[in-house]
């Protein structure tokens, strides 16, 4: 029986907790995702229960308004402004009774009030502390089901190195790369910390060549990396990435098209969009943040691709999907190389999902509405055991 059959016997509709917000870089791209996710909800299908996390890390009740969640006046919003005044010393945690999925809301000196069961969580954040596999570790051990990928696809998901070693032992293309760890830049004698780290890198980008992409290993959104085309420019670059993460990973430039690819899970298993195009950006460096999110870079779907091109763009997503063990959705960016080959780049186990982002688009174009998106995610995530799987 399917899980929409199996409410409809109970009388009452799906709950879904969208969770959004959070710790990272990426806490206002995370509340404008998920005002987009709220208003395509299905509200005669589902009740919806929006819960932010601020960026100190405090869960609360918000307004389910998604028109005050969008990017105004080129500022992205923030959960704190979304908390009701009279709520603002509140916080809404998940039940500690074994087996109990109530979120209760407690406010200090008053008696904890019951908000109801939630049937699954929609995750919409983006970046550590939430799309890293952190929450998806908190639900498993509450055992509540929840949209896209598990802990392990999650983390793998969000570090860019052992997303490369995963594609590499699986056989995928990757271009070249180098990673610098927190400890390397304790390393050294004093007043020399860090020298060691920085020749490496100097090194990577002589083998290599410039210009070399130095990004935070665990970021996303394009936050926190910087194209450096020459020597001198390379200890800001590294201190940009450094302000979002210890850890940074230095990537060699590809010469080539930037192709993207979505994955989406069906009832007998995963299947690829149609790709995209990100055309080159005539007013940035390249394909960052402000691009993506501000300026609204338009991508070109469906990518000008051969068949046999996108049969295997959309093959090679699909392998990067299962290698990674992930779930639910994922967008897979490539490289379509000089030479004619594919290059994967990563892979965002949630990608940016307002209407005007990459993946809704591939998948629009091949056939899935945005809200129809929604829905299948919410029923897969239903379908799903909780626990290991």
């Amino acid at each position: 029986m399917s899980s929409e059959h199996s409410f409809e016997r109970q009388g009452r509709k799906p709950r879904v907790a969208v969770v959004f917000g959070g710790r990272s870089s990426e806490h206002g791209i995370s509340v404008v995702t998920a005002g987009a996710v709220m208003g395509a909800i299905d509200r005669n299908k589902y009740e919806v229960l929006p819960i932010g996390i601020t960026a100190d890390g405090r869960w609360a009740l918000t307004a389910d308004d998604p028109a005050r969640m969008a990017i105004a006046d080129r500022q992205v919003p923030r959960v704190e402004e979304l908390v009701d005044e009279e709520a603002e010393d509140g916080a809404v945690v998940l039940s500690a009774d074994p087996g109990s999925r109530e979120v209760v809301y407690a406010e200090p000196g008053q008696v904890p009030k019951a908000l109801g069961e939630v049937d699954v969580v929609f995750p919409m954040l983006h970046g550590p502390y939430g799309e890293d596999g952190t929450l998806q570790g908190m639900l498993d051990l509450s055992g509540v089901p929840y949209v896209g990928s598990g802990v392990l696809a999650s983390a793998v998901g969000m570090d860019k190195e052992y997303m490369k070693r995963v594609f590499v032992s699986y056989g995928l293309p990757v271009g070249p790369y180098t990673v610098i760890r927190p400890r390397e830049w304790a390393e050294g004698a004093p007043g020399q910390e860090g020298a060691a780290a920085r020749k490496k890198i100097v090194d990577f980008a002589a083998d290599h060549g410039w210009p070399v992409f130095v990004k935070p290993a665990r970021a996303g959104s394009s936050i926190g990396i910087t194209k450096v085309g020459e020597l001198g420019a390379l200890e800001d670059a590294i201190a940009e990435a450094r302000r979002h993460d210890p850890k940074i990973i230095v990537e060699a430039a590809v010469t080539g098209r930037e192709i993207e690819c979505g994955v989406l899970e069906f009832e007998d298993g995963p299947r690829a969009s149609v790709p995209a195009e990100i055309p080159p950006t005539t007013s940035h460096d390249f394909y960052d943040f402000e691009a993506k999110y501000i300026d609204s870079a338009d991508g070109i779907v469906p990518a000008p691709l051969s068949e046999e091109e996108t049969a295997e763009v959309q093959r090679l997503a699909v392998a990067a999907f299962e290698a990674c063990s992930c779930e639910g959705l994922v967008r897979a960016d490539f490289f379509r190389t000089d030479g004619g080959g594919f290059v994967i780049n990563e892979i965002n186990t949630m990608p940016g999902f307002t209407p005007i982002s990459m993946y809704p688009r591939m998948w629009q174009e091949s056939g899935v509405s945005y809200p129809e998106l929604v829905d299948r995610l919410i029923q897969a995530a239903l379908r799903r055991s909780t626990g290991l799987r």
